[in-house]
Order: structure tokens, then sequence, then C-alpha cells
């Protein structure tokens, strides 16, 4: 632990028993463990206790607390991050978030929902799709991460390509400042320009500005119509100018995904369940969503047509949900089964972003660098927005995957930022990313950061040692 910060002593534990009751506190090192990662598996912190929420008093007063002893906290909400940040770096209490999980109030008269942070997405997506209402963003994760973690890294997911991410769903929110302050910031607003927009500044922030306790969410009229389709190709090239075609025509689909060979066949491997064309080298999945449904009828045969003519092997079209369900499921299961692939279970995850139409030079890119560097990498991702995750699995030796794994990550990042891309569309900074954050924002922006930090966290108390260096 860094010895700016005050270790827990048996009196600053006691005032949290107080604060949220005996059976709240967490010192065992059984349930410290649990705690100690999100879903990088070589980042491991231990907090020195874990500490569990039920309400946004609890949280003042623990920051409170903190302030007066000196203390780090680390929020988390379901520790499905691919940073490394809801990990205690800096040891300290790990404040889980994961008992506020009450769907406050689904309001169908102004078209708002209002949630605790440890609402799991998949859960809030099914209870207002009963009312016939819709909330679009849809990480990968979408039946394990909470809604609390989906603002800390502003998540997006495959429908972003036409429905955008999380903070363009964000209309309030109630935080705890590092002080100890309770702040409320917007509301079941459609316009709302009071001053700095700090609320879509602790968006994305990686829960090291405030504790996020209460979220106004809005939703939108659930589209009556979709269709899925799933389009094999003989090699990336062709199925990357389709992607190109479908965008020049004015095509927006709801999620326009891209998987390859390697990907399809891992799932298989650990489902046990064959995916359709599963031969192919590449394959997209499309879904065109709306209200209309002979306009949804006349995209979806254009789309195959272009597909068609870019090499397309074939065009399947998910007509019930058995068969969509299907297709999607083996789509979120690509990050879990690639992990399978390594002896270990370790792969390093990049989600690099690039301009959509540079995707095929980045792909080109990543397989010299793979070659070069004689490393396992499969990548897969969101075509429509330009956001690739590339896994590079660990199948060797110790010492070899140390001594290659930050080089190639490294190299990998120059490639994206050299198409005027980004090195994370959506998984965030946190711990694993924050060395090369200066070389890909330039240091004016990272003091601008710092800066903002201080100014909300002068102590460094809260989350300390993610995105940037102290």
């Amino acid at each position: 632990m860094n010895a700016k910060y005050q270790r827990l002593n048996e009196s600053i534990l006691d005032r949290l028993r107080e604060i949220v009751g005996q059976d709240n506190v967490f010192t065992s090192a059984e349930n410290r463990e649990k705690y100690s990662h999100d879903e990088v598996t070589e980042v491991h912190f231990e907090p020195e206790a874990v500490v569990k929420v039920c309400k946004a008093e609890e949280v003042c007063r623990i920051m409170k607390l903190a302030q007066q002893t000196g203390f780090p906290v680390t929020p988390r909400g379901a520790g499905q991050g691919l940073s490394g940040g809801c990990v205690p770096a800096m040891g300290g209490v790990i404040l889980s978030l994961e008992k506020m999980n009450s769907i406050i109030e689904i309001d169908q008269e102004n078209l708002m929902v209002t949630v605790e942070p440890g609402v799991i997405t998949g859960e809030l997506h099914r209870a207002v799709e009963a009312l016939g209402l819709f909330y679009p963003p849809d990480p990968a994760s979408l039946d394990s991460c909470s809604i609390g973690g989906n603002i800390a890294e502003n998540a997006g997911g495959p429908r972003a390509v036409k429905y955008g991410i999380t903070r363009h769903y964000v209309c309030g929110l109630e935080a705890v400042l590092p002080s100890g302050e309770l702040v409320r910031m917007g509301g079941k607003l459609v316009k709302d320009v009071t001053g700095y927009d700090l609320m879509h500044l602790i968006i994305g922030s990686e829960g090291t500005l405030a504790v996020v306790t209460k979220i106004i969410l809005r939703l939108i009229p659930l589209p009556k119509h979709r269709v899925d389709m799933l389009v094999p190709f003989k090699d990336f090239m062709s199925a990357t100018k389709a992607v190109a075609d479908i965008i020049k025509n004015r095509i927006v689909p709801t999620a326009l995904e891209f998987m390859g060979k390697d990907s399809i066949l891992a799932v298989e491997k650990l489902s046990e369940k064959d995916v359709p064309f599963h031969e192919a080298e590449a394959h997209l999945l499309i879904t065109l969503d709306g209200n209309n449904k002979k306009a949804i009828d006349e995209d979806y045969e254009r789309v195959g047509e272009l597909c068609m003519e870019n090499g397309a092997i074939d065009v399947l079209v998910a007509d019930n949900p058995q068969l969509r369900d299907k297709l999607w499921g083996a789509r979120r299961l690509i990050i879990e089964a690639l992990k399978h692939l390594s002896p270990e279970h370790v792969m390093d995850t990049q989600d690099l972003c690039v301009p959509r139409a540079s995707i095929p030079r980045l792909l080109k890119e990543i397989r010299a660098i793979a070659d070069r560097h004689d490393m396992n990498i499969v990548c897969f991702g969101h075509a429509g927005d330009g956001n690739v995750h590339v896994n590079v699995i660990k199948d060797m030796p110790d010492a070899k995957w140390f001594a290659q794994k930050d080089k190639v990550a490294g190299e990998m990042y120059k490639a994206a930022l050299a198409l005027d891309g980004a090195i994370t569309g959506e998984h965030g900074i946190g711990l694993t990313r924050k060395k090369y954050l200066p070389l890909a924002v330039g240091a004016v922006q990272v003091d601008l950061m710092r800066r903002v930090k201080e100014a909300f966290d002068p102590a460094y108390i809260l989350n300390p040692g993610k995105i940037f260096e102290q």
C-alpha cells in the first residue's frame, strides 16, 4: 500500500461497522480475494476491507470518514470491467454498490427510468421492454454488468452504431463527492444548460471523481420490428468492404458486428454447440429494427444484396427468437471462449477504435504485429462504429509472455493512433492503459485531466492509481 494512505485499523473498522452494520463489513481473506480483481485476469490487488452500502447516506459518511482518516476508497459495481478500473490499487476499502440494486421508478409519462447503480443492465432491459419501452445500450456482459459500472466506463455495445452509448441516455445523477457531499445533477429534463456540464464529466470518469448513487435514464419506445442476419465471407477484406457499402447506402443498422473464424470455433468449443457457417473466415452479424416493417424489409433485402455483391457466401436471416438468441448468444460468449484457448485462461484484451473505414488497415497492422512477435491474436468487434476488440491469447511460457505482451500492446496502440483512432473505445483506461494515456492524448490534456481530478479529489482518496500516475 502507498505510504501516503492510512491503513485500516480496528478503530476505523469499528466506525465503518457503525455506518453500514456489522454484516456489511468483510475482512476475511476469502471475501477480500473476491474483490481483488475484475475481468483482467492478471491484475490483483486485495482491499483491506469490503464495505457493502445500501443507501447514499452511508456513502456520504464513509467518504467523510476517509477524508478525516486518509484511507483510500475504490467504488465497485459488478466487477465486470476490462481495465482494472475497480481494483483497489492502493488497498483500503472496496465500496461495493451491489446492494443498491432497485429500479426505483419507470416513468411512462416522461419516458424516464430511475435506478440505483447496482441494477444489472439486462434486468433493466427486461423491465422496461415489458412495458413497450427501450433502453438501447447493451454491453456484451449485459446480464452480469451493472448500470453504475456502465456509467463509470461510459459503456457502449453492439447497438451503439444506431443508438449511441450510455452517455446519450443519462439525464440525471445523484452522486457523492470525495468530500462526502451529496450532489444532484440534471433530472427528468430533455434540456438543461445550467452551467458547466459536470454530470457528463462524471460519466466515463471510471469512479475517480464521485460515487454515483442514483441515475435517471432516458427511454425510447421499443421498436416494433426487428431482423437479424448472419452473413459469412471468405475473408475479412470482403466483409469490411460490405460494411463500407452498407454505410455508403445510407443504411444505419442497429448493430453491425464482425467475427473471425477463430472466434466462432472458440465459441463452439466452449459451448459444445454448432454455429452456422463456422467454416467461413469472417462473419457479419447485422440487426435492423424500426416501426415500419416495409422499410425494414427493404433495408434487409438491400443489405443482403450488398453483402452478396462483396462476396458473401450466403445470408442467413434469423426470423424467429430461437435463432436470433442462438446467434447473439454466440457473439456474447466470445470473450469467455477466447480465454479458454489459453491453458491458463489468460489473455490480454484491448479495444482499439478507429474510423470505421480504417478497420481493414488496422486488422492488417495487427496481423503484422502478431506475425512479428509470434503471438496468437484474435480480433472481433463492432464494425459499425470502428471498435475492434483485440485479444492476445497466452499460450506460451510466462517469461516470453511478460516480455512480449506490453510491447505488442504498445505497437497496437501506435497503429490505431496512426489511423486517427483511440487506444480504448469502451473499456476505459483504468490501471492497464494508464501509461499509454500521454501517447494517446498528449501532455496538455493529461495535465487538464489531472487538474480536474484534483478539483474533485485533492487528497486522491477516491479510486487512486487509475487513469494516470499520481
